[in-house]
């Protein structure tokens, strides 16, 4: 998403597993598990390596530690200008001291071996859509697979597939191009962590491939929006954008070392070409020190807790945790993080605006309440979670 370097998606999911049937985006239905008991899950994720931003690579986890989800693909959203250092503002670019980047498949490949799961991924196409009707069937034979992967993985599914989208939308608007029918038959949802509410900054997931996200929220496609800005800046908390900060990573050192080891590769942008004895070894302390040191910036909770069916409550003792809603007791307070029915009008260039809707529609914005309580508690449940958490 962002160039930060300490990472915005800072989200693991733990132990806390999404029990028997998962909730859906709407907050008002159960969600079909396919033959697995599990959710079937289509992740895409401006992944690079090395790290673009080390939070891409702590978000993935997710997507193989809940319990409740199955997932079934990794699309890797790649912007062609992204994979060199630029310098050029004018033109959405930057200079990156860490030099040059590609794909992430040595992480895809390295949460493969630490799970013991043969999860496929795919790259997308690296270009910009020509406009919002582009299927890009002329984008080289490579950088259709991610488009493909994902037509492979509805088509095949049992039940309806969830796709959650942590960059830009480009491969999913590309897919809903070319067979729309599919997608809106085998499409439970597509969570889009994306965009500023209300309007007046042009978020970065929409600069990374506008024409898509216009495509999409122009479509009939059934879409939960998880605005990652507010009108300016990617940094602010409001209620419906899902933006919070950890003033620290000292909970790393309680992390699994094999997790450690993963994360620390990410941090200090390894090139190691040993990748999978680099995450078998323990993680070097001054990179576990430089991580404490940290602070910590994280988009992406909202979208894995409603994928997932969690919920954050506050206990009767006052802690805060994320659990699953089989866990929640009678004693318990949740607290907002919700999907809310709405109407969009988006503008050519990605902004849009919205109104809350008392009727079903097919697009839900995220709600989260009090922004302020909701980041006191993520602060003290999500390094819990993250405590809790085994490979």
């Amino acid at each position: 998403m962002r160039t930060v370097r300490c990472g915005r998606r800072t989200f693991l999911g733990g132990a806390a597993a999404a029990l028997g049937a998962v909730a859906a985006a709407s907050g008002d239905a159960e969600a079909p598990a396919g033959k697995s008991g599990r959710i079937p899950i289509i992740d895409i994720t401006d992944l690079y390596h090395p790290s673009q931003d080390v939070g891409d690579n702590v978000d993935l986890v997710a997507g193989y530690a809940l319990a409740g989800i199955d997932l079934k693909a990794v699309i890797l959203d790649v912007t062609g200008r992204y994979r060199r250092p630029f310098i050029n503002e004018a033109d959405h670019s930057y200079d990156d001291p860490r030099g040059n980047r590609d794909p992430g498949f040595i992480p895809v490949t390295q949460l493969n071996a630490l799970f013991g799961r043969n999860v496929p991924a795919a790259v997308g196409p690296y270009a910009y859509m020509r406009d919002p009707e582009d299927t890009m069937r002329d984008a080289p034979a490579f950088q259709q697979n991610g488009v493909e992967l994902i037509l492979k993985v509805l088509r095949e599914s049992d039940s309806p597939v969830d796709v959650l989208s942590f960059g830009s939308v480009r491969a999913l608007a590309v897919a809903f191009n070319r067979e729309p029918g599919l997608l809106r038959r085998k499409v439970r949802c597509a969570h889009l962590c994306i965009g500023a509410a209300p309007k007046g900054y042009l978020e970065w997931n929409v600069k990374l491939e506008p024409h898509g996200f216009v495509r999409l929220l122009r479509s009939d496609l059934n879409c939960a929006l998880y605005p990652c800005a507010t009108e300016r800046s990617p940094f602010d908390i409001a209620p419906h954008n899902t933006y919070w900060r950890m003033e620290n990573l000292a909970c790393v050192r309680e992390w699994a070392p094999s997790l450690q080891a993963y994360l620390a590769y990410a941090f200090a942008a390894s090139n190691r070409t040993d990748f999978l004895n680099a995450i078998e070894e323990p993680a070097p302390a001054e990179v576990l020190d430089r991580m404490a040191a940290n602070p910590h910036h994280v988009w992406e909770t909202a979208v894995w807790m409603q994928a997932a069916g969690l919920q954050l409550v506050r206990h009767a003792d006052g802690k805060h945790r994320i659990v699953s809603a089989a866990e929640v007791q009678p004693s318990d307070t949740v607290l907002p993080n919700e999907l809310k029915y709405c109407r969009i009008d988006v503008q050519d260039d990605g902004q849009f605006d919205f109104q809350l809707s008392g009727t079903p529609t097919n697009f839900r914005i995220y709600h989260r309440g009090d922004p302020q309580e909701n980041q006191r508690a993520l602060q003290e449940a999500w390094p819990e979670w993250y405590r809790s958490f085994r490979l």
